[in-house]
């Protein structure tokens, strides 16, 4: 039945810990997290197939133009890249209007010269009386008359505002446009965009012989290199300053001062993407590496983070979710039976262990396997489940609490009682062997005393004897064991355990004597008849323990010893003694030390075939 508890339990967390976890606050949370494994695990050695003409503060510094720059400028910077070899143009520009006739034309025949140019375009997607438009804006019809490529910059954010994915294609109604990232992959690899070395599958999307993991219907994972300028970077302006231009900054000057790169060795088959880097453009994004540097990430590079990915293949993928649910389903009942059984001071060190544990495994994964699993979840599982097992402790131990003292309170003395509470394993259903010392104590011909008294005089007295000889068996670090009728029945040295038992027994049995006979004299003083009684002690091996039903709970011991304890106590009908106290042999040995007593005899106990060496107990010394 307990493990049935454990599992509906676990489930009912399960299920709550899932629709916490698919809100956009917890998503977040993990975006932070996975973000925080790419700071430790740095920056990574990138290809030098890839680098990036920039368009920043210092191009519009040097050039001294407005923007858009005139189109020859992008026309110089094709005729000098295809000069230099470069093996693909991207533009992360959109000349998507018309200037005037002249520079488009004059980009134009510099785009129809070459093979090897991909422009750009974008989805755009508006919302309009509850509806949403959506429109694909491609460069300007002179330029793709060329017969040139081109695809799509679009670039989304999470909620949080950080760019952790990038997008494959757009699709409008039936219509799939490539992203530029895609087109370029495509080109590298001399594919056909149209061939079915593309293909979008459910959880892939399939270029040549790559397979690109997919997270959304449309995007993958970027496994950044770095924060921005990880790349290789060269400033516009420089890659066009050649010896037959001229810009107006040099015009001011009325000097050439021919910043022209060595061309050859910076760009011969690399992929030049060319892109605005300027914050003014909004083109600048927030990545896993921002608070490395506090630095955005110009789109221009997120296309170059994309491409680096693949051509590496070393794409990142997450953890199928099946799989990792059912392990979150298993961790959550393991969770729940350890912390509702362990003990919370115990508990909390292994807590905290599984949970760096995790959080290591987590970054093991990532950093070695590519592999996204979340991080965040399992700790806070630990945490929350580790604070319902110290509840369910708690709880369970404010019932034992309650149980013991119902149970025993008034049976055994207090300090047994909290000694109890302390370690309630010692109640737990079963029994032990233990050697104790077991106290019998009857009232003598109490049948025909009851026979000569109306009930209500014997239950009055018989109530007041038993409460006195309770008392001083409880004082003694007795537990009362059970009453048969008129007789009493302690052990001592359980269920604590108690050093020289066997002397707090004979202690009790001579403080009952001496109170039995101030109860005496009292009953006389009173007119009422008074009884005699007789203790009988005996030492040994028993099994002792909760040896009830599971329905109802039964502390007591039982054994030969209890029966010869039994038995020697009615062996005070058969020798007179002073105090009417008899103790076996087993008992004298471990007091003889300690009290005075005196041989009897070596007796014949009833049931029994063996001789029991008895001794009458006179005082304690």
């Amino acid at each position: 039945m307990k493990i049935i508890k454990y599992i509906i339990v676990s489930l009912i967390v399960f299920v709550i810990f899932r629709i916490l976890f698919i809100t956009n606050f917890w998503n977040n949370m993990e975006h932070k997290a996975n973000d925080v494994l790419f700071l430790l695990r740095g920056e990574q050695e990138i290809s030098d197939n890839i680098v990036i003409v920039e368009i920043g503060d210092d191009t519009f510094n040097t050039l001294n133009e407005r923007w858009p720059f005139p189109r020859e400028y992008h026309a110089r910077l094709i005729e000098n890249l295809e000069m230099a070899g470069a093996s693909q143009i991207i533009f992360d520009i959109e000349f998507t209007e018309r200037t005037n006739i002249d520079a488009d034309s004059k980009l134009a025949a510099a785009i129809a010269k070459y093979d090897n140019i991909i422009l750009s375009g974008k989805l755009i997607s508006t919302k309009y009386n509850n509806s949403l438009r959506e429109q694909l804006l491609s460069p300007i019809s002179i330029l793709t008359q060329t017969g040139t490529e081109w695809g799509t910059v679009n670039i989304s954010a999470d909620p949080d505002g950080f760019v952790r994915r990038y997008e494959l294609f757009q699709k409008r109604a039936k219509e799939i446009k490539l992203s530029i990232g895609t087109i370029a992959l495509a080109h590298h690899y001399k594919l056909d965009l149209h061939s079915e070395d593309i293909q979008n599958y459910p959880k892939f999307f399939k270029i040549g012989s790559n397979f690109i993991p997919k997270v959304t219907s449309k995007s993958a994972l970027i496994n950044y290199y770095g924060p921005a300028r990880t790349f290789s970077t060269y400033d516009f302006a420089d890659v066009i300053d050649d010896s037959t231009f001229t810009s107006n900054f040099e015009k001011e000057l009325e000097t050439d001062l021919d910043q022209y790169y060595q061309l050859a060795e910076n760009f011969k088959d690399k992929i030049v993407l060319i892109g605005l880097t300027s914050v003014e453009f909004h083109d600048t994004h927030h990545t896993p590496f921002f608070s490395e540097e506090n630095q955005l990430m110009p789109g221009v590079e997120i296309h170059a983070n994309f491409i680096e990915t693949v051509l590496r293949n070393n794409y990142l993928k997450e953890y199928p979710m099946i799989l990792y649910l059912l392990f979150f389903f298993i961790v959550t009942i393991l969770l729940f039976i350890f912390n509702s059984l362990i003990r919370p001071t115990i508990s909390v060190f292994i807590n905290i262990a599984l949970g760096l544990v995790y959080i290591w495994f987590s970054y093991f994964l990532f950093s070695t396997k590519q592999i996204f699993i979340p991080i965040l979840e399992i700790p806070i599982l630990i945490i929350i489940v580790y604070i319902i097992g110290l509840v369910i402790q708690y709880i369970q131990t404010v019932r034992e609490r309650k149980f013991i003292k119902q149970a025993f309170g008034q049976y055994i003395a207090p300090e047994l009682v909290e000694e109890l509470i302390r370690d309630p394993k010692k109640l737990e259903y079963g029994g032990v062997q233990k050697e104790l010392t077991v106290l019998y104590s009857d009232i003598v011909d109490f049948t025909p005393y009851t026979e000569s008294h109306t009930p209500k005089e014997t239950v009055e007295i018989l109530r007041e004897y038993l409460t006195e000889m309770v008392n001083i068996i409880t004082e003694n670090k007795g537990t009362l064991d059970k009453f048969v009728g008129d007789e009493i029945v302690a052990i001592f040295g359980a269920p604590v355990d108690l050093e020289d038992h066997a002397l707090y027994a004979c202690k009790a049995a001579i403080e009952m004597r001496q109170r039995m006979d101030e109860l005496q004299e009292k009953w006389e003083s009173e007119n009422r008849d008074p009884f005699e009684m007789g203790i009988g002690i005996n030492t040994g091996v028993v099994t002792v323990g909760n040896l009830g039903s599971e329905q109802i709970f039964d502390y007591t011991a039982i054994g030969d010893n209890m029966n010869a304890g039994a038995r020697v106590e009615g062996l005070t009908r058969d020798y007179e003694t002073t105090n009417n106290i008899i103790i076996s042999d087993s008992t004298f040995e471990q007091v003889k030390d300690k009290v005075e007593a005196r041989y009897i005899d070596d007796a014949t106990v009833k049931g029994k075939k063996i001789i029991i060496r008895i001794h009458e107990l006179i005082s304690i010394q």
